[in-house]
């Protein structure tokens, strides 16, 4: 299909059908268009025109006559609406106010339309024809589709590389595969914007590469279909390096989101909340199921999430209880008590147990505790004296934090060391100390690096870098370590000492 021809009677046909059966709007974005937006309305074909379920035109507080322009033709166009801003919102901005009107009027499709005429009004067909099917959730307008066809149409030199260069920069942090990031003409399926967080979305112009980035985190089927390129009387307000930097930043930031090192909630699209069995050597969890374990032992684990780890240490021979706050959906072979940790739960733990245990594993858990001093002697209480404590948490001075608070970024989120649902940051020391302060000698203190390959990949280049993270954060925890592990015998208590004390002289 070339994409200087006109869309075809099927394509036609199929855009009729598509505004004919679903509720079908065209959202048009205008600034300082006055010279523009009347030739642009009237070119959206008139078949098309009189089936749509509304026209909308949202002026962003232009300086010129564009809103007076526009509602001239509201006698000629009985299903347009024209608006306009109480103050400049932005290019992002003003998409951000369109989107929710359509979602407000419960519209089933709206496109975007720019009132420049910069993109065809006369392809609406071609925009239109894949949303007869029902997995579509958006479709972008292509100019670098078709090969060379963006410089027959006006497009500059250096916009067609830098476009080119962008595009395929973003495809490869984002693992997507689209010919274009940069173009304006756009179409929504409403019910896939309403699955997207776009109101924390940009005011500024990257506010388009933002929302493919939502999109493509939910796997929303995306169809791109090839449209002219046409550069004619309309102003160009996009300062290009700065537009480029803040598209990759974007990017980038969101691939960081996705392995919990930032955060924005813009970008809380990514997977589930589920907690994830590491399988790689260099993790908390291979280290502890490793670990020797004596046939008979008594284990406790708490947080025990979705039982792996336990289920692990019972194939290995030790008799384990699990704890956490809801017991999971899979049945498992041991006890596995819906128990919440931050109350008085030792007595039911130790009836269940029969008795103290030889070994509690609290993996992730204490930070998330209301107040983990307390369900420390809580846990104790659970434990023979010499029973050991093998604890983790992670380390809030690793390096990447302590450099993004130098950028004065210090973002909770959704996973990781600043997790959202941590009631208590630690530092190798403080955690340490907070164990000895409760009963507990630290007997060792081992540093694990980020599980690259568990949540990132496993190609040669991300094995090598989780092998090197993992050697690092062992010679220097305190900096390196993004996961530290703590082994802890449990000491007697001065009451006790004192009446071993007083025994041993009454010999």
């Amino acid at each position: 299909m070339d994409d200087t021809s006109a869309p075809s009677p099927d394509e036609f046909a199929a855009a009729l059908e598509v505004v004919r059966s679903q509720r079908v709007a065209v959202f048009v974005v205008a600034f300082n268009a006055e010279s523009l937006i009347r030739d642009t309305l009237r070119r959206i074909p008139e078949a098309l025109r009189e089936c749509l379920t509304s026209i909308y035109v949202i002026d962003d507080s232009s300086r010129d006559e564009t809103v007076d322009v526009a509602r001239t033709l509201q006698a000629e166009i009985p299903n347009l609406d024209v608006f306009q801003t109480p103050y400049n919102q932005g290019y992002g901005g003003n998409q951000k106010l369109g989107y929710q009107y359509a979602s407000r009027r419960e519209f089933d499709i709206v496109v975007l339309l720019h009132g420049d005429g910069q993109y065809a009004p006369e392809f609406l067909p071609r925009m239109l024809a894949p949303f007869r099917d029902s997995e579509t959730a958006a479709v972008f307008g292509s100019r670098m589709m078709v090969s060379g066809a963006a410089r027959r149409g006006g497009m500059p030199l250096y916009k067609w590389i830098g476009n080119k260069v962008l595009t395929a920069a973003e495809n490869r942090i984002l693992d997507a595969d689209l010919s274009e990031f940069h173009s304006g003409y756009r179409a929504y399926r409403v019910s896939a914007l309403e699955q997207v967080p776009f109101q924390y979305n940009t005011n500024d112009f990257h506010f388009d590469t933002e929302i493919i980035i939502q999109l493509l985190a939910r796997e929303l089927r995306i169809v791109e279909v090839p449209i002219p390129t046409f550069y004619g009387d309309e102003i160009c307000h996009v300062e290009g390096i700065p537009y480029a930097l803040h598209c990759l930043g974007t990017a980038i930031r969101s691939r960081a989101n996705r392995y919990h090192l930032v955060h924005h909630p813009k970008f809380d699209v990514f997977d589930s909340d589920a907690y994830v069995f590491k399988i790689s050597p260099n993790t908390v969890h291979q280290h502890v199921v490793n670990r020797v374990v004596m046939s008979g032992e008594r284990v406790l684990e708490l947080g025990a999430g979705h039982g792996q780890v336990a289920l692990t240490l019972h194939e290995r021979g030790a008799n384990v209880v699990a704890v956490d706050l809801t017991r999971p959906d899979v049945d498992v072979p041991f006890p596995y008590l819906a128990v919440d940790l931050d109350g008085a739960f030792s007595e039911e733990v130790l009836s269940e147990c029969g008795g103290a245990v030889d070994t509690v594993v609290a993996l992730d858990v204490i930070e998330h505790l209301l107040r983990p001093e307390r369900s420390l002697r809580e846990i104790r209480r659970t434990m023979r004296s010499g029973a050991k404590l093998v604890a983790s948490t992670g380390n809030v001075a690793f390096l990447p934090v302590r450099f993004m608070l130098l950028l004065g970024q210090f973002n909770y989120g959704k996973k990781g060391i600043l997790d959202l649902t941590h009631t208590r940051l630690f530092t190798v020391r403080s955690f340490c100390r907070m164990l000895e302060g409760e009963g507990f000698r630290v007997d060792s203190v081992s540093g694990f690096g980020p599980p690259i390959r568990d949540m990132v990949g496993a190609s040669p280049l991300l094995r090598f870098l989780d092998k090197a993270a993992g050697v690092i954060a062992r010679l220097w925890p305190g900096l390196f370590a993004y996961q530290i592990l703590v082994e802890a015998t449990r000491v007697d208590d001065v009451e006790t000492l004192l009446d071993r004390t007083i025994a041993e002289q009454e010999t």
